[in-house]
């Protein structure tokens, strides 16, 4: 995701509601997020599909990657010799 710029991503309520359909193609263009403010503060943020897909992708591998590390510390882990033999091993190898 590209980083916003303030002055053209930050958008209010009543501006938002009366130009959607030019929101939505800038979001797609630019691939930036818009925030969308009501009475000064956020309240929604407007995404590009592709660039959402991307994002939950990467917050999975996080999980993934803490729950690895958690287990590391509980000591589930196996030495990487040990894993390099499971691995060949169900490869047929």
């Amino acid at each position: 995701m590209r980083r916003m710029v303030i002055e053209q991503d930050i958008r209010p309520m009543s501006e938002f509601r009366s130009g959607v359909a030019s929101f939505i193609k800038q979001v797609h263009d630019t691939k930036r997020p818009l925030v969308i403010t009501q009475h000064g503060r956020g309240v929604g943020v407007l995404l590009d599909v592709g660039e959402f897909e991307v994002m939950q992708e990467k917050i999975e591998l996080l999980e993934d990657i803490q729950t690895s590390i958690s287990q590391l510390e509980a000591g589930d882990g196996i030495s990487h010799k040990n894993a390099k033999q499971e691995v060949l091993q169900r490869l047929g190898r």
